[in-house]
């Protein structure tokens, strides 16, 4: 069964970082790719980050490069996503997934997600 816990959400002002975690297991971490989107209320989904299981590459969406950063703690079985700088565009809920593979966007499982607000 795969299981994907996401965490770390919040409400931020602008400009402000936020982490935010995605629990899983070690098997997961192994053999899947763990991706990153988002989805706001009316907009469709948005691929934000994925890292690759075997050497832990990275891929990111061309809105979020630069600002977001994805990495891993395999002692923890978690990846986190690290979101700087935040603008009020970033306000959606933020889920973890598996991925197909990094780059192809199309997830597999992911969790009940995480509520990101960024307002003044």
């Amino acid at each position: 069964q795969v299981q994907l816990v996401e965490s770390g959400g919040g409400l931020v002002t602008p400009g402000n970082s936020l982490t935010l975690s995605c629990a899983t297991s070690a098997y997961i971490l192994e053999y899947y790719a763990i991706a990153w989107f988002r989805q706001a209320p009316g907009k469709e989904r948005e691929g934000l980050s994925c890292i690759s299981p075997r050497d832990g590459s990275t891929v990111y969406s061309d809105t979020v490069k630069g600002r977001f950063t994805i990495s891993r703690d395999l002692t923890k079985n978690t990846v986190d996503l690290l979101l700087n700088n935040l603008e009020p565009e970033d306000t959606a809920v933020y889920y973890c997934a598996t991925d197909l593979f990094c780059g192809s966007w199309s997830y597999d499982h992911w969790g009940q997600g995480t509520q990101v607000t960024v307002s003044a």
